[in-house]
């Protein structure tokens, strides 16, 4: 098994690595950054991998995500604030489901841009920071920044420039979803029918979201996410019919890109 400081390394090797043949000390803290209620979950396998062993799970929601409520979800449609409040509840009700802490759960509210998506001003960028540096997490888990969303991408960015800034290097491991674009993938968690049974209950808290891919894809979010984590096991040749998958990068002080 690697350690878990040989990490970085597998950015140099041929072949991606499954997630248990890495040695996590069980004193391993991680945080979660996610742009929207719900990023939590699209990673939930390899987050309850790390739960299992020991490890100290933190999770910072950055936005509301009021953009992902259609205004048809309730009569009459709901205000900013009661789309934000709706989907605040689902991710704690999904994270009591998960066995996650209220008190390791940070909803940060970061003001959204006119494109509805997370707002990059100094404000926003000053407060992530401090919330990796009030975690001190040991990895971080986040969004690509290759990626078409650009909530992904300002949160990938925001989290880069706050490492620098704080001049501590952080092993950071961003997944692929399904809006990612050029991607490699340098670690993976397969798993099997009864773990998608178990992440498909997680992610069905999030009925919002239910709701609209129903109405805008014609099929749920959990059919969503669960039929792109089945691609990623095709594409990867394992035996497990489900996977997610993560690229490793070391973020430094001197902001360098991989």
């Amino acid at each position: 098994m690697l350690p878990i400081h040989a990490l970085n390394a597998l950015r140099t090797g041929n072949q991606p690595a499954p997630i248990d043949s890495i040695e996590f000390s069980p004193a391993l803290r991680a945080l979660v950054l996610a742009p929207h209620p719900d990023d939590f979950d699209a990673i939930a396998i390899t987050l309850r991998y790390l739960q299992v062993r020991g490890n100290e799970i933190h999770l910072a929601v950055l936005s509301g995500g009021s953009k992902g409520v259609e205004d048809s979800y309730t009569n009459p449609p709901p205000t900013w604030e009661q789309k934000t409040q709706l989907r605040e509840q689902e991710q704690l009700n999904s994270c009591t489901f998960f066995g996650l802490p209220p008190s390791r759960i940070s909803f940060l509210r970061l003001p959204e841009a006119a494109d509805g998506e997370l707002a990059q001003d100094s404000s926003s960028q000053a407060r992530v920071r401090n919330q990796i540096n009030q975690t001190s997490p040991d990895v971080l888990f986040l969004p690509s920044g290759n990626d078409i969303n650009t909530g992904h991408q300002r949160t990938y960015d925001m989290a880069r420039k706050a490492v620098r800034d704080l001049g501590k290097p952080l092993q950071a491991l961003y997944n692929r979803d399904v809006k990612t674009l050029s991607f490699r993938t340098d670690l993976y968690a397969g798993f099997n029918q009864t773990q998608a049974d178990w992440k498909r209950s997680l992610l069905r808290f999030h009925d919002t979201q239910q709701a609209r891919n129903i109405a805008i894809r014609g099929h749920g979010f959990d059919d969503r996410i669960l039929s792109f984590n089945r691609t990623l096991a095709r594409e990867l040749e394992l035996e497990a019919p489900y996977a997610e998958a993560f690229q490793v990068e070391l973020f430094d002080a001197d902001h360098r890109q991989p």
